[in-house]
């Protein structure tokens, strides 16, 4: 009987230490189940008149990042910038929107005179953006659209990049050929 005892002595001891490695190990892998918690979703009954949406992460969410592993920004569909819808017009052709907007990621039988543009960005950083054009034709020319608010092609950039970093000083002021400065100290 000894032996038996010697036996659950060791297990006794290993069952912690096993539980708490496994805890790490999940716990570092990036489990991002944690407390039910997944990736926000963009709503997907948002109405086209809304324009771009913006989804930020919660801080638990940020903090949860840093134990997992990378994660690239992902863009899907057609970006279009306010520049871009303010070029669109009523009466213009299908061509004239290609040209314009680009191919139209959703185009459906059942309705083929429409066309929408979704757009998804999902950054790295759990930052979700999105938005949808969609416009309307009556004998192969745009009847009406919509977009809504969108941001422009410099915001774009600024969430992509990140904020421009202007340099702030300014260049010593050169003197002109053929100009003279006299310095009097006294």
């Amino acid at each position: 009987m000894p032996v038996d005892t010697a036996v659950l002595h060791r297990f006794s001891l290993r069952a912690p230490l096993v539980a708490a490695l496994a805890g790490a190990v999940l716990s570092l892998s990036g489990c991002t189940m944690f407390g039910g918690a997944k990736d926000p979703v963009v709503p997907v009954n948002a109405s086209p008149g809304d324009g771009a949406q913006t989804v930020q992460a919660s801080k638990l969410q940020k903090f949860l990042w840093i134990f997992s592993p990378y994660r690239p920004d992902i863009q899907q569909g057609n970006f279009i910038s306010q520049e871009m819808l303010t070029q669109l017009k009523v009466g213009q052709t299908r061509e004239q929107v290609k040209f314009l907007l680009g191919t139209p990621l959703l185009t459906d039988i059942f309705h083929a005179d429409r066309w929408d543009f979704p757009f998804y960005l999902a950054r790295g950083d759990g930052e979700l953006t999105s938005s949808r054009v969609t416009v309307y034709f009556k004998d192969n020319k745009v009847e009406k659209f919509d977009g809504g608010n969108l941001p422009t092609e410099k915001e774009y950039i600024a969430r992509i990049a990140g904020p421009s970093k202007v340099a702030a000083k300014e260049a010593p002021k050169r003197e002109e050929a053929g100009s003279a400065s006299i310095k009097i100290n006294k």
